[in-house]
Formats: structure tokens, sequence, C-alpha cells
């Protein structure tokens, strides 16, 4: 890595690790904590989720509390597990390639990978000896994240957080290979061992004047992809469909819905869009990661506040009869 890359990665917050967002925000959770007297209250935050979504849930069963109508098409594979049968039940559930496998317990986008042949699937599945997910390759433009939250005590949610993401990709000049783009590209090249791994197939191409190609189609910001902060977006139209999907999922009340879409005029109409994921208490309201819009403190501050929000959730639930975890359960699952 050139001196150059070091310096924009220790200067640019925005590709700091996840730690330096929560290390400094631990004495604040340890405040709330004492102050509601349990350290696993954030347990009851989303009793329809398991353990609240604090990254040991099943996406597989998470996702499937979406209505059918939003969600993409889904096979769940157990570790244990033959591949012919798989192949089988790709079949019998008519997913085909491109496909998306990922892991079935996990988080930040780790082992996600857009799958384009047998070989391709039968290599992922002898190389990931855990749970997986195989669903169809949503094919929408557009992504974003909807960050909803509900109290128990008032019927009617608000969207919090709306980011809008854009896909790596580099255009081409007819004259420098994609590699020779990424490292040109001042996004790009901070990401340039993973997308030389994604794109080994077309890495040595060279693009035609004006040729797009796109590095990575899997939105997550450890891939490039670039987070916008769209909260000046959010309306009564977009907040009444998201309301009115999530008095479907029992027992949701904080959360990041992970969507692919085609316009934002038919998101906030409750058309033309997929859940990808559903996330609990871990969630990010990842609007924050706009550079553009925000400082790191700014970061910084926003994540305390959604804590505060888990937290005050959490409290009405357990006032309404939700028990919190034992500690040693919580903490169990989250060490494996």
């Amino acid at each position: 890595m050139g001196k150059h890359r070091v310096l924009k990665k220790f200067t640019e917050w925005e590709y700091w690790p996840s730690y330096m967002f929560y290390i400094p925000n631990i004495p604040y959770a340890l405040y709330l904590a004492l102050k509601a007297k349990n350290f696993t209250f954030y347990s009851a935050t989303n009793p329809g989720i398991k353990s609240s979504g604090n990254g040991t849930e099943s996406k597989y069963k998470t996702l499937n509390l979406i209505p059918e109508t939003y969600r993409p098409n889904s096979i769940f594979v157990a570790k244990e597990r033959d591949n012919e049968q798989v192949f089988l039940q790709l079949k019998a559930s008519k997913i085909v390639y491109p496909l998306i496998a990922k892991p079935d317990v996990g988080f930040r986008g780790l082992f996600v990978k857009k799958i384009h042949n047998k070989k391709q699937l039968t290599d992922y599945l002898n190389n990931h000896p855990f749970d997986i997910i195989i669903q169809d390759f949503v094919d929408l433009p557009k992504e974003c994240g909807v960050f909803i939250q509900k109290f128990p005590d008032n019927k009617n949610g608000i969207v919090s957080s709306f980011t809008l993401k854009s896909f790596m990709q580099v255009t081409g000049d007819g004259r420098r290979t994609v590699e020779e783009l990424v490292k040109k590209d001042k996004r790009a090249k901070h990401y340039i061992e993973r997308l030389q791994e994604i794109n080994k197939e077309k890495w040595h191409n060279i693009l035609e004047v004006g040729e797009t190609a796109i590095l990575s189609e899997i939105g997550n910001h450890a891939r490039g992809t670039q987070f916008y902060n769209g909260n000046d977006l959010i309306d009564k139209d977009l907040e009444k469909t998201f309301n009115d999907l999530s008095e479907k999922i029992p027992g949701l009340y904080y959360g990041r819905f992970d969507i692919k879409y085609n316009s934002l005029e038919e998101l906030k109409n409750g058309e033309n869009f997929k859940f990808l994921e559903v996330n609990g208490i871990i969630a990010e309201p990842t609007h924050i990661y706009d550079a553009e819009k925000g400082t790191y403190f700014d970061a910084l501050r926003t994540i305390r506040e959604y804590w505060k929000t888990v937290y005050t959730i959490a409290l009405q639930n357990h006032k309404n009869g939700i028990d919190y975890m034992e500690f040693k359960v919580f903490w169990k699952e989250i060490l494996g």
C-alpha cells in the first residue's frame, strides 16, 4: 500500500474501521445499561427477531418475516449438505444464475458473493462450511437503506434514516485497463485488493471510451459502495409505505431494511422493490458515512442518539411484559 493511500485512510474518516465509531461510545452504552439496571436491556427492543437482531439471528428466518411480494426468492442451505441436493432445490425454487450466496448469520457483507454459474456455486459451497442463503439476484438498478423506528406506545413509526447507495464503477477511455482505471480512481483505489479478487476475469481488460464497468454489485460500504445521506428525501409517502409494511412484521420496532428498487417514486408508492435484508439492533444508520454532509463527530453523536432510541424502545417493551435475556445467554450467542 503506497504512502498516499495510507495517508488517505488516516485522514478520511469514512474509511476508518468500524471500531473507531464504537469504542468512543462505549462509556455511553455503559451509562444506558446502568440507567436501565440491566446489561442486556437491548434484547427487548425487537421481540419478533431472535435476540432482537444482535447479529446471531438467521437472515433467512428474518427475511421471511417480510411479505412474500417484497422479498427475493430464497432457499436455506444447511452446513451439512449434499451439493446435488442444493442444485435440485434451486431448480425446484426456480432460482437461476446469476444468484446471490451469503452466510445465514453474518454482517457487513462478509462472504456475500454474486454467483454466475454452477462451478462458482460448487466452489462457494465447498469453501464455506456454514449455513448459507441462496437467493435471486435482484436485477433492479438502485439500492438504499431505510431505517425505521417505532415506539411500542405509539402506533406510527418514523423513517429516521434514508441512505442512497452508488455502486463502485469505473469508465473506460479506450487506453487503460480496469486495473489502471481503479488505481487512478480516488475512491476505488482504497479497495484495490478486494476489487481485484471480485473482478479478476476482467481486471486486465481495456474498456472502450465511455464504457462503464460496475466493480461490485453488493451494496456494502466495505466493498466500496458509496453511501449518500438522503434524509432530505424522507416524506409522508415514504413513511406511510414503510409504516404499513412494518405493521405486517410483528415485534420489529427498530431496524434497517436494505432494499433494491427501480425509482424513488415507485418506492414511495410501495411498488417495484425488494428487501435484501432486515437488520435489527446492530443496524447502523448508514447515512452517517456521507462525509460531504457530516463529520466524524456527527457520526459518533448519531450513533449515541440511535442507542438512546434502542434504550427507550426496550424499556417500553419491558414495561409491557417483554423479558430481558439473561446476560450469560446473550453474550454466549455473541461470542459463539
